[in-house]
């Protein structure tokens, strides 16, 4: 949290927006909830990605069907091959920060505040800019509005419609071994819905996923000001509810026991996310549960690893033999993206596809030895054609990168690579890796 330079404009500004209508209803955070029940107890998967920090000046259509539709076939992809329930997370609709390492940063000789997101400040790297902007504050809260309302009418028209497995995009695999394959399965996906629509003549009937799919939105509860101020008790319920989002997460920079972030979450009964990296002594972790969760409820806690490829053989045994004993009911899934960040000669950052696949794959695997369960993917992704983190099937190389470098803090996976991923993801699933 950065310091703002006018206490009182901040605090007319929260008071402002407490005074707003909620952007969602405690009944879709209960149902979240009561789907997190399933993928807790293996009957459903967690897909949750979306943009590492979200800008003001994406919030667009074009940009937000993108969004939904990579997250949407990424889901039916991993629907087919696995036979269960995908529960969609998207990180959209509120993800405005991002922590930083460091307060402040040197351009041009001259010391200035590091951005942190356009609920914060502004990216320009002027000091005018990324002076902290307690005016933010609402401006994220109409951005979030306009792409949860945008979303909505989506899904509730008939966005997601299965009968239209054309609109896929799968050129970019021509290359692929596994091109076949992949072609395969969408067809298979289209001969199962005309199956379906051979059972209902005219659509009478049919079932509402077919035509229809449930979105929830989530992001990283890190300005306090912002989360607090959406904060609602509810009628008719006991407890708290953030009103800004379905889930929430916490970070790695965050989740200080004796914090600010910490003694905010545990009073919401929203879902809440623990991010653990490398590191991290596996009853700290415990601890965070015990704080976050006291009475052990089904439903509310996803524990979000992010090792690394390197270390997730040595680091993620421990984790799961820790909470195992401590008896507390979660959810594991893994954030293949935070821990396989590199910088290139150019000092640009990226990740590779292969060490994003790679801790996916290890970390099912040690889920299976240790006799646990991985759950779900936590994913930085965008349905836009960035060129952020190299490899995958069009085989995108470090002096690619600079072609269409969009984002604003951490690279993400774009379409082609978030589809390509998920067919692995499946596979990985089907082959009982």
């Amino acid at each position: 949290m950065p310091d703002y330079p006018d206490a009182e404009a901040l605090q007319h500004e929260v008071d402002k927006l407490s005074n707003l209508p909620p952007l969602i209803t405690s009944w879709d955070i209960e149902a979240l909830r009561e789907k997190l029940v399933h993928v807790e107890q293996g009957r459903a998967f967690l897909l949750q990605g979306g943009d590492c920090a979200e800008s003001f000046a994406d919030c667009t259509a074009p940009r937000i069907v993108n969004q939904l539709k990579v997250i949407l076939q990424m889901s039916f992809i991993l629907v087919h091959e696995m036979h269960l329930p995908v529960i969609r997370v998207a990180r959209l609709a509120g993800q405005y920060a991002k922590p930083r390492s460091n307060d402040f940063e040197t351009v041009d000789g001259v010391e200035i505040p590091t951005y942190r997101g356009d609920v914060f400040n502004g990216f320009e790297p002027t000091l005018e800019s990324r002076t902290p902007d307690p005016r933010r504050l609402n401006e994220a809260y109409g951005k979030a509005a306009l792409t949860i309302n945008f979303l909505r009418a989506l899904v509730d028209e008939g966005f997601a419609d299965l009968h239209h497995p054309e609109f896929w995009e799968l050129d970019f695999m021509r290359n692929s071994e596994a091109y076949k394959e992949y072609e395969g399965l969408v067809k298979s996906i289209s001969k199962t819905i005309k199956f379906m629509d051979s059972l209902h003549p005219g659509g009478l009937g049919a079932p509402a996923t077919v035509q229809k799919a449930e979105l929830y939105t989530s992001h990283e509860a890190l300005n306090l000001h912002y989360e607090s101020a959406q904060t609602r008790q509810v009628p008719r319920k006991t407890g708290w509810y953030n009103l800004s989002a379905h889930m929430l997460w916490v970070g790695n920079r965050t989740r200080q026991l004796d914090g600010g972030h910490i003694e905010y979450l545990r009073g919401i009964q929203n879902p809440i996310g623990i991010k653990c990296g490398p590191g991290q002594d596996p009853s700290d972790t415990v601890a965070l549960l015990d704080r976050l969760n006291p009475t052990h409820e089904s439903g509310k806690m996803v524990l979000i690893s992010r090792m690394g490829a390197a270390k997730v053989e040595e680091e993620l045994p421990g984790l799961i033999q820790a909470v195992t004993a401590s008896g507390h009911p979660v959810i594991w899934s893994v954030d293949p993206m935070h821990g396989n960040t590199f910088s290139t000669n150019g000092n640009i950052k990226t990740r590779h596809f292969s060490d994003i696949l790679d801790e996916i794959h290890k970390t099912f695997a040690v889920h299976k030895s240790e006799g646990s369960r991985l759950g779900g993917v936590h994913l930085e992704l965008t349905g836009e054609k960035v060129t952020e983190c190299i490899g995958g099937s069009k085989g995108l190389e470090e002096d690619g990168l600079t072609e269409n470098y969009a984002s604003l803090c951490d690279p993400r996976l774009n379409y082609e690579q978030s589809l390509e991923l998920a067919f692995n993801i499946a596979k990985a699933w089907a082959n009982g890796d």
